[in-house]
């Protein structure tokens, strides 16, 4: 038996559903039930039928679909895998600010730990945040952790004032402008498709701007044939799965979240057969964090 097969046979013995984020090796796209962006898996992840979710992707993923999902075992492929951005701010922080606006909305993106999401008062992820920033009463907003997409939702919002974080995405933060404008270059007739955590020379020069699931959507509409992609580069899957007469680009140094790599089929069978990496969190984490994304999910319908 192959390790496909076995797979779907541990799958279908532990009653298991297998989520898989769009930045995981491809391999692990194709075994996978649901795949996407964020926002998508973490709706996904509420009312799925299974008893057990196995999360492909980093840790406050996990840790989402756990708080989304007591009754539920959820595990995670690779323990390891984490988002740096996801601890790029702290409870001080958010209270200090607290303190000095009195019509605060702490706004967190869904790409942080549930510490931080304890903290705040509603989720958001790349493809909702302007939507859900829009819908809040509160004048000013304090956007966590990300500074880059936070600055993305502001323009979009511009009747509400924003405080700014300073946390980033290092694979999107890290993106080089020349070679972007290099790839142009070479493809003139491409369109560059830009992910809002991308730095702000990155967006300005962009067609298109949004999240993960957005870009695939863009690029599969559009009568273009060409496209530069400024995210991570295991969207690529999905990109030619979709669009196999059309061409994608990336830049020299390509963008490669190496947790998110850390995911492997091997491991996916191994979580399946012995049951570890289980997601924890206890009931004062679900029932405080869980308030921010249950906002997220209503407030996004």
């Amino acid at each position: 038996m192959d390790m496909i097969d076995e797979i779907k046979k541990w799958k279908k013995e532990k009653n298991a559903v297998i989520l898989a984020h769009y930045y995981v090796n491809p391999e692990v796209q194709q075994i996978a039930d649901y795949i996407g962006d964020s926002f998508y898996l973490s709706k996904v992840a509420v009312g799925l039928k299974e008893q057990t979710i196995v999360f492909c992707g980093v840790a406050f993923m996990g840790e989402s679909a756990k708080i989304l999902n007591l009754d539920k075992t959820v595990l995670m492929p690779d323990k390891s895998a984490d988002c740096a951005m996801a601890h790029m701010a702290d409870a001080q922080t958010i209270q200090k600010m607290r303190d000095t606006y009195e019509d605060l909305a702490v706004v967190c993106y869904i790409n942080s730990t549930a510490e931080l999401k304890r903290h705040s008062d509603v989720c958001v992820t790349s493809a909702n945040a302007v939507q859900i920033v829009k819908a809040l009463p509160n004048k000013h907003i304090f956007f966590i952790p990300d500074k880059n997409l936070a600055r993305y939702v502001a323009q979009q919002v511009p009747e509400k004032e924003f405080v700014f974080n300073q946390g980033y995405c290092p694979v999107h933060e890290h993106m080089k402008l020349r070679e972007v404008k290099r790839v142009k270059e070479l493809h003139p007739e491409a369109e560059i498709l830009t992910h809002p955590e991308c730095p702000e020379a990155i967006c300005e020069i962009s067609d298109y701007i949004g999240s993960t699931s957005g870009i695939i959507s863009y690029a599969t509409q559009s009568p273009k044939k060409e496209f530069i992609i400024c995210t991570e580069n295991g969207v690529r899957y999905e990109l030619e799965m979709r669009n196999p007469d059309k061409q994608f680009y990336f830049t020299e140094t390509e963008p490669v979240c190496m947790d998110m790599k850390k995911i492997t089929l091997e491991k996916v069978l191994h979580v399946l057969k012995t049951g570890e990496n289980e997601v924890h969190v206890t009931e004062k984490v679900r029932e405080e964090s869980g308030k921010a994304l249950e906002r997220m999910l209503e407030l996004a319908k």
